[in-house]
């Protein structure tokens, strides 16, 4: 009988699990993006949004809370309720930041947990139309016949748009003054004119610009010719053959949300990305895909923050 009384209470627990899970959502769900609206990830999150939406026939709302390398909004969702109603939508910088900040309000270890991924794709090296460098070597001799005098733009210390201009600067042998700002749109609004020389770029937000003349692309991040702009030759091909970055994105929760209900918003995930207007719509603003399971989405990301900390230690870089 008294078997029968736990296994009976541990059935009645497990209940609202289920029922939670089943009926999600039956409310508006808050999508949390620590960048500036225009960013390439807020780009990519509202795609992403607006595809939930339509799959659960409710509304997904995106909040941006730019500021702090994306940990403003890492940290309020770290610290929400685990009900599926506030997530978040991240890239490289929140394993930067659990890589090589110690002091940050909340762990993305602790509080929080992988979902799904969405994005994968390669930042884009983008100068202003009248730069006088036309090319990743005539940027570097730039570099080099006036050290310390050029700046580069990122969305924010510890972003994988600042560690990209770091790589690239000590890989070049040149030195470059860093210049944050609160996301990617914000950033390309002093790159275009000049105010700042280069510009690491997420692809929805630098593709564009160089498509439309309004920016000039110099190279590309990725091993091999990006798929979606041909033309730009890698950075690895340029001189720096062992140049290679990559700009990932995707969902996150608060840890404490139940299993079931993170295993389903993140099958639901992968369901939308199966979508052909999903698809279409990314890969308009030059993303490609990162479409795996959850299991697999948490352990890149615990891996992905080892690899941080590995390359702040061996190059004694410094984020805060």
């Amino acid at each position: 009988m008294k078997v029968f009384r736990l296994a009976l209470a541990a059935f009645t627990l497990a209940l609202p699990l289920t029922a939670g899970a089943q009926h999600y959502p039956s409310k508006p769900v808050r999508v949390l993006v620590g960048y500036a609206a225009g960013s390439s990830t807020d780009i990519v999150g509202r795609v992403m949004a607006d595809r939930l939406g339509a799959h659960w026939k409710q509304t997904v709302i995106v909040e941006n809370r730019g500021g702090a390398a994306g940990n403003l909004a890492a940290d309020a969702v770290a610290k929400a309720q685990g009900d599926g109603y506030t997530l978040l939508f991240a890239q490289n910088g929140l394993a930067i930041s659990a890589a090589a900040l110690p002091n940050l309000p909340y762990s993305a270890e602790r509080d929080l947990v992988a979902l799904a991924p969405v994005a994968a794709t390669p930042h884009i090296l983008i100068v202003g139309p009248d730069f006088p460098a036309k090319s990743v070597a005539e940027l570097i001799a730039l570099a080099k016949a006036e050290p310390g005098k050029l700046t580069f733009a990122s969305s924010g210390v510890g972003n994988s748009d600042h560690l990209c201009g770091e790589l690239f600067n000590m890989m070049a042998g040149i030195r470059a003054i860093h210049v944050p700002y609160k996301g990617g749109a914000p950033a390309v609004q002093d790159v275009i004119p000049g105010r700042v020389a280069y510009y690491f770029a997420g692809m929805p937000v630098g593709l564009p610009l160089a498509n439309s003349g309004r920016a000039r692309a110099l190279g590309v991040t990725s091993k091999v010719r990006y798929t979606a702009a041909p033309n730009v030759p890698t950075i690895a091909e340029q001189g720096l053959p062992q140049y290679e970055a990559t700009l990932w994105q995707g969902f996150f929760a608060p840890a404490t949300i139940q299993q079931e209900l993170g295993a389903r918003i993140a099958s639901d995930v992968g369901t939308v990305l199966r979508q052909t207007d999903t698809r279409e719509r990314l890969a308009k603003v030059g993303v490609a895909l990162f479409e795996d399971n959850q299991a697999n989405f948490r352990s890149f990301f615990a891996a992905d923050i080892e690899k941080w900390k590995n390359l702040v230690k061996n190059t004694n870089l410094k984020l805060e």
